[in-house]
Formats: C-alpha cells, structure tokens, sequence
C-alpha cells in the first residue's frame, strides 16, 4: 500500500527545547533529559496525527496497516524510533542560553550554602524573640559557618558575643602611650599618624589594663580545660578613636605579646561610646574621663583607670578584683546620707534598712559575672585553686552599718571572697597587700592613696561624690 506524504514535522515548542538543552547543561533536577526528549517526541506525533486526517483521511489506516501498529501506544513507539533517528540537536554554550522563565518557577532551587559548604541553616524560629534578635543570631550563624571552615591550632576561637562578657579597652590603658599622647596634643593628629606609622614595628610598653587583660585571658584558659564547648568566657575588645593607620602598631604589639585580641573599634578621631552596645560590652576602661561618664550615662559599666605610681608585680595566675561598695557595687543612697546629713543619721538609716537591700550600683553586673565563674571552678573541686579571687574594700564600720552591705550580696546570690570594713580608715595599705590587678572607687582620694602604693585604680563617676571630686588626679597637669 502506497502511503500518503507525511506533513513536516511541527516545529519544536520553544519552552520545552530550552528546558531539554538547559537539563543536559545543567543537570536541573526536576526530570531527566530522555524523558524530555520523550515528551517532545509524542507532542510531535500528536501535531503530527492531528494534521494528517485533513489531508488524506485514509493515510492514518495506511500507516498502521504498514508499520502493523494496532493502537496509538504502538504508533507512538513507531514515530519515537524515526524521532531518535534524527540529527542529535547542535550544543548551546550556556552564556547564550537564558534559563526558562517557566524552569525557573517550577524548578526547586539548589540549596545556598556558605563558605564551609555547608547549607545554610534555615530561618531560626524561637519563641520568645523578636524580628531582630532572630536576624541577628542568623547574622551570627552564618559568621560562624564561614570561620569555623578555617581550622587552628594555636588561637583559640573568640565566643559568641551573646554568650560572652565583653571588656571594652581603649589602647592608651592597654599600652603606654604617653609619649604618643604629647604628640599628639602638641603637634596635631597629621604628625601623630605619621609617628605612628613611622614606629609601627616599635612594641608598646604595657600600660594599667595590661596585667588585668592577661589575667583575663588566663581565666579563659583554664575555662577551656574544664569546659571545651562553653562560650561563657572574657571577650577583649579594643575600643579606640585611632586612626586605622595607627592599628598596625596595635596589632603588632598585641601579637608580639601574645595576647588574645580579635576584635577592634578604631574610630580615626570620633567617639568610640555609641559602639559599646553594639559590641555588647559589659565593662569599659579608658583613660579618657569624659569618654567613660558617657558611659556610664548610658548604662554601661566604665571606669576610668590610673597608673600605679610603684612597679608592683601581679599574680598571673590568679585574677584579683577589688571593689569598693557604696555608688560601685551598690547605689549612692547611703553615701548621700553621709553627704547631706552626717554619720550618725547614716548609722540610723542603715539600722532600721538593715533588711532592706540595696539598690544596686554600676558594677554590680561584673561582680555578678565573675561570682559565676568562680561557680564553674568551684563545680569543678577547684575552689581552692580558683584563677579568680573577688574583694570588698569599703569605708564602712562593720559593726553599725556593715549588716546590710553583706544581706545585700545574700539577697543578689552573689559572694565575694573577702570583705574588708575598714572604718574610714586608708584602703592603700590594704590594696598593697592584696595587689589586685585593679581596684573600683567612686572617691579620687582614695584612688590617690591607692595609687600612691602601686594599686592600679579605676575611678567609677558615679553618685553623690562626683560633686566633690572629679576623675582628675591633683598633680597630672594633662589629661591621661
């Protein structure tokens, strides 16, 4: 039987060409490139079928009695064959191939993943967290992933700033800049910078929070032994309005030391204080007064620390804090009494609050923190080996108002190791014994007294005593 001139093959449907070539490129998940082919072949043929009839209606029978095709599924397999007889289609370089727009609806996207390779975590959803919090810890996440891709064995990974106690620093406390200070007032900040960059390879000195920073960092030692995966540890930040230029020597001297420093805040010129809270500070030390009462002003615990006049050697074992109690650890309220009405009122008011806690003052927090560090060693049987030692030094009579200062640390769950009421008498001798790496007051005087034995003193402008004496020493003729 003569068979009738088949009609030309319908032209490929765009959609589906683009898909075909774009799965052969790409490997695209969402079927394989044979079924594609597959679902080409049978559109063709149903073009084909449908456009036959109008020309020859008895072409359709001459064709399956040819082939012996009894039903559509067998004449479908027949047209397949001459199909994949055809001249495979030409390649497409993938530059010139736009993806479907159809694809690209349809299609599951590949999973992003960060630099580790890894795939990114999904939203977090925690109850009881705001929008931001959520975006933050995903921001912290995803910084994360990408550092720990880099592996280290000589410097142990910062914290997670949520989980971590920040010490903000600036760098004339962290190193002895005195010298670079005077060129700077005297000469301008363009002949600092270039002093600076001049002596970049030049190590600074240690300055008052060098001791306290290393002891810090040996806390966060022995943590790590105890408790490899905890982030409960010392987080040190250097916070300085430096020119970033200037942070080459910096690093270079904080490396040459050894010191554990990651992150930094140089400011070139402005005022580092709007940056505490976004590194989460919970302790600032500065030698700039007036930087550390905006500090304070906005709620963050700052001091700002003086030199020992002595070169008094520290425990680098041991971590040694001393406290003063009214407007540091507590709140000025006692002391306005003492101010505006004399000692025996103060007396009088402490007897009848005996039972009435304080309110609390600007450090209390960091004794807060440091009373559960000290429970992490003391859970350990190393209470008696503990790398961190707390004191208070307060001029409080133990006797007549001495009851509600240690009922308030009861109340807050807090302990302190010593407690030393010295009656108005000199807290330097005391300090000298002692030699804490630093030492928190609200009055200059007795910062002076420290000073003068070789406690490094940080003054907290806080409370009532602040319209007596301000954080300038009686003999320093320029600011520190």
């Amino acid at each position: 039987m003569i068979l009738a001139p088949s009609a030309p093959p319908p032209p490929l449907v765009p959609e589906m060409l683009e898909e075909a070539e774009f799965s052969r490129k790409r490997e695209v998940p969402t079927m394989r490139t044979k079924e594609l082919e597959d679902r080409i072949a049978s559109q063709r043929l149903r073009a084909a079928s449908s456009m036959v009839p109008q020309q020859e209606p008895r072409n359709r029978e001459a064709l399956e009695e040819g082939t012996g095709a009894k039903s559509s599924e067998e004449l479908n397999r027949v047209h397949k064959q001459v199909e994949e007889k055809r001249k495979p289609l030409s390649p497409v370089r993938e530059h010139q191939m736009p993806r479907p727009a159809a694809l690209r609806a349809q299609s599951p996207q590949p999973p992003v993943r960060t630099m580790s390779g890894a795939p990114e975590r999904p939203p977090l959803a925690k109850e009881g967290l705001s929008e931001e919090e959520v975006g933050a810890e995903q921001d912290w996440e995803a910084a994360k992933a990408a550092y720990e891709s880099f592996t280290t064995i000589t410097r142990p990974r910062p914290p997670k700033p949520q989980n971590a106690i920040t010490i903000a620093v600036s760098s004339r406390v962290l190193f002895d800049m005195v010298e670079e200070r005077k060129i700077y007032e005297d000469q301008g900040v363009e002949k600092y910078v270039q002093y600076q960059q001049a002596n970049e390879n030049v190590t600074l000195k240690p300055g008052p929070a060098f001791s306290f920073v290393k002891a810090l960092e040996h806390v966060n030692a022995r943590l790590r032994e105890l408790y490899p995966e905890d982030e409960d540890l010392f987080d040190i930040v250097l916070m300085t309005n430096n020119h970033a230029q200037v942070g080459v020597r910096l690093i270079n001297s904080i490396n040459h030391y050894g010191l554990l420093v990651e992150r930094f805040c140089m400011t070139g010129g402005k005022t580092p204080i709007g940056y505490l809270k976004a590194y989460l500070t919970n302790l600032y030390l500065s030698a700039d007064s007036e930087k550390v009462q905006e500090a304070i002003e906005a709620g963050i615990a700052a001091a700002t620390l003086f030199t020992g006049n002595k070169n008094v050697p520290h425990d680098d074992k041991q971590l040694r804090v001393a406290f003063d109690g009214d407007a540091v650890l507590f709140s000025d309220e006692s002391e306005i009494i003492v101010k505006e009405h004399g000692l025996d009122r103060f007396f009088e008011h402490e007897k009848i609050n005996e039972n009435k806690p304080l309110a609390q003052g600007p450090l209390k927090g960091f004794l807060e923190d440091l009373g559960r560090l000290q429970k992490k060693f003391h859970a350990k049987n190393e209470r008696l080996d503990s790398p961190i030692r707390t004191y208070l030094v307060t001029a409080r009579s133990a006797a007549s108002s001495g009851a509600r200062v240690l009922k308030t640390l009861r109340t807050w769950g807090v302990q302190v190791d010593e407690a030393l009421f010295l009656a108005g008498a000199p807290k330097g001798p005391v300090l000298a014994k002692i030699r804490p790496h630093i030492f928190f007051d609200d009055q200059m005087f007795h910062i002076e007294g420290a000073r003068q034995l070789g406690t490094i003193a940080a003054h907290v402008p806080y409370g009532i005593g602040q319209k007596y004496h301000k954080s300038k020493l009686k003999d320093s003729s320029a600011k520190k």
